[in-house]
């Protein structure tokens, strides 16, 4: 038999020919490379913000064409309802309580509060946490992060030293200064230099396996957008029941037309169907920055001002999305504050077309990916999530599985932690110490406290919490001396900032 052939041949079915070089072999399977990963994160993106998940007024045809040629999740949680402790977790594969990073950095404070929360144990992600970005680079991946990281802006904590071989972060819209600096279509608006960014990394690394992570800032006020797609939204006829905010529209297309043209860069180069490419977002959608309803001068502009004459004496200054069928928003524990859009794409592994109710928490996104890209995990880094390989590749989850969530600090709500397992939610309010809990199956809404109803199951979960809580070394509110019912909804300036 000819030499090369039969080298060849052991190449395919994965004999070793000792110190024999497969160079000649023509058979790509000989030097398969491993799969390309493109995460891209929405920021402040609700679950019903999108077509998907039954919106009739956004408009997102990239999204809603990458959940036909992938799987949709329904049951999709962030693992905390505002940004840097969910980013943490994705980063580090634990729960924020065990990262330390349990609130957007620097943090909330109400100094007249009834109760001082805890702080964040570091303004940045711990520097002894082994990233998803230095396990995959390990691994052979190059690695690039743009856009949000809100994880630390120094030159140690900076994705370039948290494993990342490229990176550029700011945040903005238009005029957008990144870090490390970057001239590349600054007349863009944010969304469309991040695709740039990100179509400039493919075609510089497409020809060994990467990890592109596109961080966008939309849909996060103040807001902003092209006012050609303002305009489009603005004529077009409105939905009942919904706000149908034109500028918040048109963030939510800007984001569609990112990442479509980061799909159209990967089939062009050939590279579509050896990537797996998953968006999410990093906490449920903002109604308002009137976090006290009934509280005036808590009112917040939510505009820039260069686009508030659009929505001039309108309520839609104030007032960005709705989460129905969802309760509550960003910065709450109920299930429009955690509740997120998930799909992921994965030709030839994950089905086209598939929908999947899979409890998933961001804590599973490290886990996943370290075996996507067949990579160990780090040994002394505890590890909270679950793979999700099971559920892409053969829509096989645990049911009743739990997941966790713990925020202990004034935002659109009081300090709370949460359970959810199975259909069965449990929230406990950390100032008062009182429970709720609610069966998503029939009330996704949340409006019907059932824990006098089952005891039970409401003294099961509250255990369950108790334990993982003290597991992850949760810290909780204590008493404030210094409380005033008069001024408790006044903001201060966080002591760590």
């Amino acid at each position: 038999m000819n030499i090369k052939l039969l080298m060849c041949k052991n190449a395919v079915i994965g004999l070793s020919l000792g110190s024999i070089s497969l160079t000649g072999c023509n058979n790509n399977t000989a030097k398969a490379q491993k799969p390309n990963i493109v995460f891209i994160l929405a920021d402040d993106l609700g679950w019903a913000d999108l077509p998907i998940y039954g919106n009739k007024f956004n408009e997102a045809p990239n999204l809603t064409k990458l959940a036909s040629q992938g799987m949709r999740f329904t049951n999709a949680y962030a693992a905390c309802p505002v940004c840097s402790p969910t980013r943490a977790s994705i980063m580090s594969g634990q729960y924020p309580a065990r990262v330390g990073v349990i609130d957007f950095i620097p943090g909330h404070w109400r100094p007249y509060e009834e109760v001082t929360v805890p702080s964040n144990h570091t303004q940045y992600l711990p520097v002894d946490i082994v990233t998803i970005g230095e396990e995959l680079q390990k691994a052979g991946y190059a690695t690039g992060y743009f856009g949000k990281w809100h994880l630390g802006d120094s030159k140690q904590h900076h994705p370039l030293n948290q494993g990342f071989d490229e990176a550029n972060i700011g945040q903005g819209y238009y005029n957008t200064k990144f870090d490390p600096p970057r001239e590349q279509s600054s007349d863009k608006i944010i969304a469309e230099r991040l695709a740039d960014f990100g179509i400039d990394f493919i075609e510089k690394n497409k020809a060994k396996p990467f990890f592109l992570f596109i961080a966008n800032w939309d849909v996060h006020c103040m807001f902003d957008a092209d006012q050609e797609l303002i305009n489009k939204y603005l004529k077009k006829e409105k939905v009942d029941g919904y706000p149908c905010n034109a500028i918040y529209a048109a963030m939510i297309e800007q984001i569609d037309r990112s990442l479509g043209r980061l799909l159209d860069k990967l089939k062009a180069s050939g590279l579509d169907e050896n990537t797996v490419v998953i968006f999410n977002s990093d906490n449920g959608g903002i109604i308002s920055e009137n976090q006290y309803p009934g509280v005036e001068e808590d009112r917040m502009q939510m505009l820039v001002p260069s686009k508030r004459h659009i929505y001039k004496d309108s309520p839609l200054q104030y007032i960005a999305t709705s989460n129905v069928p969802l309760r509550n928003e960003k910065g709450s524990l109920y299930e429009g504050g955690i509740r997120e859009p998930l799909l992921v794409k994965w030709p030839t592994k994950v089905k086209p077309g598939r929908v999947s109710k899979a409890i998933v928490s961001s804590v599973d996104f490290y886990p996943t990916l370290l075996e996507v890209a067949d990579a160990p995990r780090p040994g002394a880094q505890s590890i909270d999530g679950k793979s999700l390989l099971p559920a892409l590749l053969n829509n096989q989850y645990d049911p009743e599985r739990a997941i966790y969530w713990h925020y202990p600090v004034y935002h659109h709500d009081v300090p709370a932690g949460a359970i959810r397992k199975g259909d069965w939610k449990l929230i406990e309010n950390l100032v008062t110490g009182n429970v709720v809990l609610y069966n998503l199956s029939i009330d996704i809404s949340e409006s019907t406290d059932l824990s006098k109803v089952f005891p039970q199951k409401t003294k099961e979960l509250h255990t369950l919490l108790m334990e993982w809580q003290k597991d992850v070394k949760a810290e909780f509110p204590i008493p404030n001396p210094f409380f005033n019912p008069e001024k408790r909804y006044e903001w201060g300036k966080h002591p760590d900032n």
